[in-house]
């Protein structure tokens, strides 16, 4: 058999060469993309061929309510039947009392005669907030005789206002305490009643006490999965978070553990860039980190937020081939988890007290 021209084995070499590179791009490409979800198994029709049971591969649907949402927001009702549902924050259901003495400025507000609840909504303030402060004015029920937020149909002998002395953003000051006043004292003077306000200055001492105790024990854990090689699509983040029992929160990029009860705060919160969840292809979107939170004082010891904290965290680091570190970068030892179990024994200790055991209704109003 004739020898074959050289051109034609340099033509042959360079078909390979050119199908080499092409191979290598095709598989660079692949090992660049993100981690996809897993397809949904296909379930059998319940009523027909063409219906499909829900699985893990979707997401799922977004709860009730995310319990982070702030107390104070108002309700969101969707415009018409077609839109999805919303439904309104906890505070909207309660008509039980809110004020505490532990946490709350208190102003007794006296009446001669009872009101109408119809009188009373209409003198409410407008905004519940007195700075970056919340207050409430909650009337004691003629007929019952319990403190509940004022509402048509009910008689009240007499009302008191309350305004929270401290938070997340510091103590109640002069100024905040001021516009409390002014709001209470319009609203006294629209029902026909007698505002009996403490001084300015004893509240502002007894909110900055208050807010030194709440300071140093205010813990709030978080730590970062990081993706060690291939990054996460949204899809996937998803459905590993799902399988831990997360669902998705009220605002995007934000996974959450709910709570116990109805209206309670997320036992765990599990964020990434909302950029990411906002694109236009969620899937395609490239994820390589996700913030794992727990909020002590939120949550009931007795619920055991932080092994559930420490368990997802080492669950979802191993499905997702992801590193745990700190916010700066250091990574998490074992050693780490148990120092900080220590510690956090210790503040509920030093919690309950004070009467603001983790998890109650002033303890999650104080660290807010």
């Amino acid at each position: 058999m004739q020898d074959m021209p050289f051109f034609l084995w340099l033509a042959i070499a360079a078909g390979l060469a050119l199908a080499g590179i092409g191979v290598h791009a095709v598989w660079s490409a692949r090992k660049a993309r993100p981690r996809m979800a897993e397809p949904a198994p296909a379930a059998r029709a319940a009523t027909g061929p063409d219906r499909l049971e829900p699985s893990l591969g979707e997401a799922p649907a977004p709860p009730a309510t995310d319990a982070m949402v702030e107390p104070d927001a108002d309700p969101v009702l969707a415009d018409d039947d077609t839109a999805e549902p919303l439904v309104a924050p906890p505070v909207a259901l309660r008509l039980g009392a809110r004020l505490d003495a532990l946490v709350d400025a208190i102003v007794p507000v006296t009446l001669d005669t009872p009101v109408s609840g119809e009188i009373a909504v209409a003198h409410l303030p407008g905004s519940r907030r007195a700075g970056k402060k919340p207050m409430d004015i909650e009337g004691l029920n003629a007929d019952t005789g319990r403190w509940e937020l004022p509402a048509h149909g009910r008689r009240y002998s007499e009302f008191q206002a309350g305004v929270l002395m401290a938070n997340r953003l510091g103590p109640l000051n002069e100024i905040e305490y001021s516009e409390f006043v002014q709001k209470v004292q319009a609203f006294a003077e629209g029902v026909g009643a007698m505002a009996d306000f403490p001084d300015m200055l004893e509240v502002v001492a007894r909110a900055r006490e208050l807010d030194a105790f709440a300071r140093p024990r205010d813990a709030q854990l978080s730590l970062v999965l990081r993706a060690r090689s291939v990054a996460w699509s949204v899809g996937y983040v998803q459905q590993c978070a799902a399988r831990q029992g997360f669902v998705p929160g009220v605002v995007p990029g934000r996974l959450v553990v709910p709570g116990e009860g109805e209206g309670d705060p997320p036992i765990l919160v599990l964020s990434f860039d909302p950029q990411a969840a906002l694109a236009d292809d969620p899937q395609a979107s490239a994820v390589r980190e996700l913030l794992l939170t727990l909020d002590v004082a939120q949550t009931p010891e007795a619920a055991e937020p932080f092994p559930a904290w420490h368990r997802t965290a080492t669950l979802l680091a191993a499905e997702m081939e992801a590193t745990l570190v700190d916010e700066d970068g250091v990574p998490i030892t074992l050693q780490l988890f148990d120092g900080i179990a220590r510690q956090l024994d210790a503040l509920y200790r030093e919690l309950e007290a004070r009467d603001l055991t983790a998890g109650s209704a002033a303890a999650r109003r104080l660290f807010s």
